[in-house]
């Protein structure tokens, strides 16, 4: 048969689109045209193809070769498609038959000598595999994580010479081995802490509602300490957002062992990073920090270091839990549900009380963060110095096990109730299932008036009240609860304060 039609996978941003890869060998003058909106990589895939297959031992055929990746107006980048253009020329010229492709989709790298190098995005494929009830074949290191998701078949290969016996059922392709399992990572436990019970209460209420958080206070008070044991008291990723997780990692070029599945991410990007950095981008969109941090924890560590414009594309998709991402040739979209944790010091001296910076100096520190910006983290916190003599105490703080539990059951609550957390109800929700008493209701009104804080603050307030009730088991929102809500804006007071 001179024609064959094989079945891979394109990369667009988290999808897999469907590649129908058509070879046609026709008589002529010897060619090999590559079309369907190819780029280098791909059409350097012709030189690869050929010496793969002659150092395998296949002919290859003195014809005129066409090679159509369809549809024609998708993009195709890297050279997952070097498998599957050499089987249909396999096919095409008699040395395989083509009912053995059926049922199978191919992605995968050839070398000159025929073996199969590994590809960038092997979870959405094997994702897309799965819906449209197909087998796929991937690169061995690939088959090794694309195996974690659930109710797909994966095979994996090391040679073209193994795919070609695979097919023609003369002997079956390796077994994956399963993925190395790395030593438990001890997480950084609460206890290490000294003090700071009022930090550590709010750090379990942004915990319990996925709430973003900020802590400002001078150098070395713990505030990095602090964000790094925020993961430790968080529920573990459900099935569902470790796969998602995984997916925007594996399109970054990065893995996830088996030892973090369940683990929620946790992302500390420089101060220097651009705002490509972090919201992603590229000629060919690519995750960034934020994407990164999707279902898990986005630690920005001396935030005003950050340039102002950097800090403002994170407004978005703090709030829409999405970032599109356009070029010129292409758009992608890619998911950025993620809790933001920033730390700061009130001056850029480190403190404001030491003498050293004027109020016009530290009103000009603190102005590198807009109001808009601020006005999206929901608690906002002091974390002092510690009082003289805490340092030398021994005394036994209590452990990131024993919060967890109150943030679990408290998370099972929200989940019951609404089906996430509290951070992410919309407007209507919060209607629904955070109601107010009249009084209370007329009450933080007026707070919010008298403070001048927006609309947008109030409905963060009674989200963050609502945590704080699940945390005490209590179904309705109390005054109580919503003044606990008012008292964590810190940065609004201090700003309020030095203009004042």
């Amino acid at each position: 048969m001179s024609l064959a039609v094989v079945y891979s996978r394109a990369r667009h941003g988290l999808d897999a689109p469907l590649v129908t890869v058509e070879v046609h060998i026709s008589n002529g003058l010897p060619a090999f045209q590559l079309v369907g909106l190819p780029e280098t990589s791909v059409k350097e895939s012709r030189d690869r193809v050929r010496s793969a297959m002659v150092n395998s031992g296949f002919a290859f055929p003195d014809r005129k070769i066409t090679v159509n990746l369809a549809p024609a107006d998708l993009p195709k980048e890297g050279g997952r498609f070097d498998l599957p253009i050499a089987l249909g020329i396999i096919v095409a010229s008699g040395q395989l038959a083509e009912k053995s492709l059926q049922g199978y989709e191919f992605c995968g790298e050839l070398a000159l000598s025929g073996e199969i190098r590994t590809i960038v995005g092997e979870i959405p494929v094997a994702i897309a595999c799965r819906d449209a009830g197909r087998e796929v074949v991937l690169p061995m290191l690939n088959a090794q994580q694309a195996q974690q998701v659930p109710k797909v078949a994966v095979h994996g290969a090391e040679h073209l010479l193994q795919v070609h016996s695979f097919l023609l059922a003369q002997q079956p392709l390796p077994a994956i081995p399963s993925l190395p399992l790395r030593e438990q990572q001890h997480m950084p436990d609460l206890a290490d802490v000294k003090g700071q019970a009022h930090a550590k209460r709010v750090l379990e209420i942004a915990a319990a509602g996925e709430h973003n958080l900020l802590m400002l206070g001078p150098a070395g008070t713990g505030k990095s300490m602090l964000a790094q044991r925020l993961p430790g008291i968080m529920p573990p990723l459900t099935e569902q957002e470790a796969l998602a997780t995984a997916a925007i990692y594996s399109i970054a070029g990065l893995k996830r062992n088996l030892t973090d599945w369940q683990q929620r991410p946790f992302r500390s990007p420089h101060h220097t990073s651009s705002a490509v950095a972090l919201v992603g981008g590229g000629s060919v969109p690519r995750p960034g920090e934020i994407s990164l941090s999707h279902h898990g924890i986005l630690f920005l560590d001396e935030l005003p270091e950050f340039p102002r414009k950097v800090l403002d594309v994170l407004r978005e998709p703090l709030e829409t839990g999405v970032v599109h991402i356009s070029r010129a040739a292409r758009q992608a979209e890619f998911p950025a549900q993620f809790q933001l944790v920033a730390a700061l010091n009130p001056s850029p001296t480190g403190h404001h009380q030491d003498g050293r910076a004027t109020p016009e100096q530290v009103m000009r520190y603190l102005n590198r963060l807009s109001g808009p910006f601020i006005d999206r983290i929901e608690l906002q916190i002091e974390v002092p110095l510690l009082p003289k003599g805490m340092l030398s105490q021994h005394t036994q703080e209590e452990s990131s096990a024993s919060v967890r539990e109150r943030v679990l059951a408290a998370r099972q609550l929200q989940l019951a109730r609404q089906g996430k957390a509290n951070a992410r109800l919309s407007g209507s929700e919060i209607a629904d299932f955070c109601p107010l008493q009249q009084a209370d209701a007329r009450f933080l009104e007026d707070t919010i008036h008298r403070f001048k804080l927006s609309a947008r603050t109030y409905h963060k307030i009674i989200k963050v009240a609502r945590s704080i009730a699940d945390l005490q088991q209590q179904a309705q929102i109390s005054r109580a609860h919503l003044m606990e809500a008012l008292s964590y804006r810190a940065l609004e007071r201090l700003l309020s304060y030095l203009k004042s």
